[in-house]
């Protein structure tokens, strides 16, 4: 604590960082709360002669989030690997991944670094359908790259190692960076694929469109059942909860230990207070004594018990003004009780 009982800057930085930080987690837990609560309401419906007919009666002929499982169909013409022969897909993602070797001035250790220097995808329009042949009822999916979990299989991946001369590892080892290679990637969402879209479905015109809901839920075109997804974020839900609640605890007892520094500073100024009026009140007394009797033995009595004569000499401030029954039972550190300086020794007072 410093002066006047307020805490010190640590304190205060610290209460201040504990309480953004829980605040942070909470948001991020509502959030994902949010998220699984939608989930857990979104409608479920089936790829099957039916889902016109519910479009039809429902308001604006779109039902807001709801839950469709289907596989993927291309509706022009496919997407083909360059790498791999036969495979098909409808979306398409080429990446050129760097990794190196950093040296970090700090640790004195190398550390691997990653980075994307080139990534292009390619999409081409797609519809969910049944798994059973011969149903005759599609969906539409628009903005495929929007989805919060989309699905991409890597179909081929290759790393390629960077050669190096003997030059060139004096020069990497100055530079403090060491090329490792490239990777080269690619990913596609295939042809037959079974997918689990959650999102917006409307009716337009004769066509069923899958899109990205208005209301700000997220958009999901998943790899795994919908029961399989829920449960993942509700996992994530339980996770920021428990976070939040070890950060607010700790947020608490940094409160509670401010509050109780204060607490016990306020006691010891007001026993303090208590102590200067009782002393004032007591040298009040004494000198109303000594002016009514003129007695020399007041005039010598202890300022504390008033009983005793005095008997010690305070070093270095000087003052004789206690017996030494009184010295011996003042509080650690001992302080002179006229001017509160700090007793460094005291020396016995002889009355002849």
């Amino acid at each position: 604590m410093e002066g006047g009982g307020r805490p010190s800057a640590v304190q205060a930085a610290l209460l201040a960082a504990s309480t953004a930080l829980t605040a942070l987690l909470y948001s991020v837990y509502r959030q994902k709360a949010r998220v699984a609560r939608g989930l857990q309401g979104a409608r479920r419906v089936r790829l099957d002669g039916e889902l016109r007919a519910v479009l039809l009666e429902a308001p604006g002929r779109c039902v807001p989030y709801a839950v469709i499982e289907g596989v993927v169909r291309s509706v022009k013409e496919t997407l083909s690997s360059q790498f791999v022969e036969n495979c098909k897909g409808v979306v398409q993602r080429l990446t050129l991944q760097e990794h190196k070797m950093v040296w970090n001035r700090t640790t004195h250790l190398w550390n691997d670094y990653e980075k994307i220097i080139h990534q292009r995808t390619n999409t081409t329009p797609f519809d969910l359908v049944p798994q059973e042949d011969g149903a005759g009822v599609t969906v539409r999916v628009m903005k495929p790259l929007d989805a919060a979990e989309l699905s991409l299989e890597t179909v081929y991946e290759k790393f390629h190692p960077s050669v190096q001369s003997f030059t060139d590892v004096i020069g990497h080892y100055i530079s403090g960076e060491r090329p490792k290679g490239i990777q080269e990637t690619e990913q596609m969402l295939k042809v037959g694929t079974a997918l689990t879209g959650v999102g917006e479905l409307v009716l337009d015109n004769a066509t069923i469109k899958l899109q990205p809901p208005k209301q700000g839920m997220p958009y999901y075109l998943s790899g795994v059942d919908f029961d399989s997804l829920l449960q993942k974020q509700e996992s994530s839900v339980r996770f920021w909860k428990i976070l939040t609640i070890v950060f607010g605890f700790a947020t608490c007892a940094v409160l509670f230990f401010i509050l109780r520094k204060q607490y016990r500073h306020h006691r010891e100024r007001r026993h303090l207070r208590q102590m200067q009026d009782e002393f004032r009140q007591a040298q009040e007394r004494l000198m109303r004594e000594m002016n009514a009797e003129g007695g020399e033995t007041l005039k010598n009595a202890c300022v504390i018990c008033l009983s005793n004569i005095k008997s010690c000499v305070f070093l270095e401030c000087g003052h004789v003004c206690s017996c030494k029954e009184c010295y011996r039972a003042l509080p650690e550190p001992k302080k002179c009780p006229i001017c509160r300086q700090a007793i460094s020794r005291v020396v016995p007072l002889y009355n002849s």
